[in-house]
């Protein structure tokens, strides 16, 4: 009864915390991009900056059926791409003379090949234990 009312706790957490690294990398993407004069390029940006987060609330949804194991793991990437998201969004972290669109390129790219890493990796050891 303990480990489920913590995996619950968890996961209503994890589900805090991606709402806000989603809602707070759109902040910063619009507010980075304000002085561009492009709406495509903009919204390509902001559709790219969302994805990861888009793609991490899908698996939320279908995660009841995964084993214990592999819901943890999702809530411990949905902590983690969140909160690197912000602080690297924010510049905290960026070296001098960085290029925010480098910033805006690379971090969904990063976040996206943890996904693609980390759960099915999870998922195949789970299937053989």
């Amino acid at each position: 009864m303990k480990k489920i009312l913590t995996l619950n706790l968890h996961r209503i957490i994890a589900l805090i915390v991606v709402l806000a690294g989603a809602l707070g990398s759109l902040g910063f993407v619009l507010y980075t991009g304000r002085n561009n004069d492009s709406i495509p390029l903009e919204v390509l940006f902001i559709f790219w900056v969302i994805s990861p987060f888009a793609a991490l609330l899908i698996d939320f949804k279908i995660s009841s059926r995964w084993s214990v194991l592999k819901r943890t793991t999702l809530y411990f990437l949905m902590l983690v791409i969140s909160i690197g998201s912000l602080v690297a969004y924010s510049g905290a972290l960026s070296p001098p003379g960085t290029k925010a669109a480098f910033v805006y390129l690379v971090v969904p790219l990063i976040s996206w090949v943890l996904i693609l890493i980390v759960i099915p990796i999870v998922s195949l050891f789970t299937r053989r234990h």
